[in-house]
């Protein structure tokens, strides 16, 4: 069973979070710039076993593809012609996941200074992607 990792893709940065080998834990794994997340994602299947990507479908409040979507669907789409076919690439709604992280930063004690930090929002904003693919699952 391999990993599943997930991605909140956005047009500077795409944050990544992996789940252990076992699919149980949810982490957050680093932030990339988007220019360079399809470089890390072949270096990192080199020595991990991903059976899944998750990239965040953004969305707005009637359901509808944001319009964030018209840089993610490109990335996706070099996305599956640069990976093995064995891995496979889902989608999942992102709604809210920045604000959820930022006041999961908040709610953790963070300082000023560190929900300031960007890169660690788009860590966290995957992160919770993970977790809500993963509880989808699940049920």
């Amino acid at each position: 069973m391999g990993r599943i990792m997930a991605l909140d893709f956005g047009q500077k940065r795409c944050g990544i979070a992996v789940t252990d080998p076992l699919q149980m834990i949810a982490n957050g794994l680093t932030t990339v710039a988007s220019n360079q997340v399809i470089d890390y994602i072949l270096d990192y299947l080199k020595t991990e076993e991903v059976a899944v990507i998750v990239v965040g479908q953004p969305r707005d409040m009637q359901n509808n593809a944001s319009d964030a979507s018209r840089f993610i669907e490109p990335f996706v789409g070099r996305l599956r012609n640069a990976i093995p076919e064995k891995v496979k690439i889902e989608r999942y709604d992102e709604r809210f996941t920045s604000k959820i992280a930022f006041q999961s930063m908040i709610d953790a004690g963070l300082g000023k200074k560190k929900r300031q930090d960007k890169a660690l929002v788009d860590t966290i904003s995957a992160t919770l992607i993970l977790q809500a693919y993963m509880r989808s699952k699940n049920r």
